[in-house]
């Protein structure tokens, strides 16, 4: 049976098949009853040939990652690049109804509500791709566009519909700088100079003389999953987020949440050689809560400490990142 959509693509070989993408997107195919469901709480209809794509397998990530573009973003000269494709579902973080899925990037990011965010990107939510109903309305075909957080939300026209989309989308080899990024990253991860406060906290945390080698490897095997050094909510950001609040707590036994929020951009997010170059305050602020409702980190009166036994399992990941 021919495919109706997507005619001139090989799906065989579209998707990359990873333990990180089926991890972080990839969900059981939709039925049709979540996907009604879905489409009356983001109030939009899915376009048929996205639906369609989605039943093949339910959300991934594409080997070909970027789309030209006729103008510059905050991304690159002439094109984007996405990380994955949000599956139809709630059960994966990166899917449509999934925690970090459309509604939360309107809701808590204040993305312009033109209609539904499919792609995230590289940058960790300073961009993103939508589906945009502006000119057809919630029933009908929408465009697919880029918007630019970093540019006051520009948003920048991509294609005519989704099945277009999917099909202009190019391999990193068109603009590949992937490996030398990759490099890069790993010699920032090696030798970068931490910021200030890094160093400050690295120095007061005398139990662990190693600290600074365990960050500096969980750095390279994020980065090495990864391509690039960025913090999500994945294991191994979870690890680093957990590193960066013990120094902090450690060094600051009265910290409030208010007060590691405020502090948090300069241990890591920026300040130094030794950067993610950016964050995003609702990964850190989600990380936390996860964390005080698990029972890792205690409140009392207001004031933040991780407990014993949640100090002892993150000193085993420590020692054990030093190991090698």
């Amino acid at each position: 049976m021919t495919a109706p959509f997507f005619k001139n693509l090989d799906l065989a070989t579209f998707w990359d098949d990873s333990d990180y993408a089926r991890k972080e997107y990839v969900s059981a195919p939709p039925d049709d009853a979540l996907i009604r469901e879905l489409e009356l709480e983001l109030g939009y209809r899915l376009p048929a040939s996205y639906i369609w794509l989605m039943k093949q397998q339910n959300g991934g990530i594409p080997h070909h990652l970027n789309f030209p573009t006729g103008e510059p973003t905050s991304w690159a000269e002439d094109h984007i690049a996405i990380t994955g494709i949000m599956g139809i579902g709630r059960e994966k973080a990166n899917s449509l109804g999934g925690d970090f899925g459309s509604r939360f990037w309107i809701e808590e990011w204040q993305y312009p509500d033109i209609g539904i965010a499919i792609c995230d990107c590289p940058s960790a939510g300073h961009d993103m791709v939508f589906l945009d109903y502006r000119e057809c309305g919630p029933e009908g075909e929408p465009a697919v566009v880029h918007v630019d957080q970093e540019d006051d939300y520009r948003v920048t026209w991509l294609a005519d519909n989704f099945e277009n989309f999917i099909c202009g989308l190019v391999n990193d080899e068109v603009y590949d700088t992937s490996a030398e990024d990759k490099q890069a990253d790993l010699e920032m991860a090696r030798h970068g100079a931490f910021s200030a406060t890094l160093a400050d906290l690295c120095s007061r945390a005398d139990r662990v003389p190693n600290i600074e080698q365990a960050i500096r490897e969980v750095a390279r095997q994020i980065i090495e999953d990864k391509g690039f050094f960025a913090l999500h909510a994945d294991e191994r950001s979870y690890l680093l987020y957990d590193i960066q609040f013990w120094l902090y707590a450690n060094a600051h036994p009265q910290v409030t949440q208010a007060d590691y929020l405020k502090a948090y951009p300069d241990i890591i997010a920026f300040g130094g050689q030794f950067t993610t170059g950016g964050y995003a305050p609702a990964f850190i602020e989600d990380w936390l809560k996860a964390r005080i409702d698990r029972g890792d980190i205690d409140v009392q009166n207001g004031t933040l400490s991780l407990t014993a036994q949640a100090k002892a399992a993150l000193m085993e990941k420590v020692n054990a990142a030093i190991a090698g």
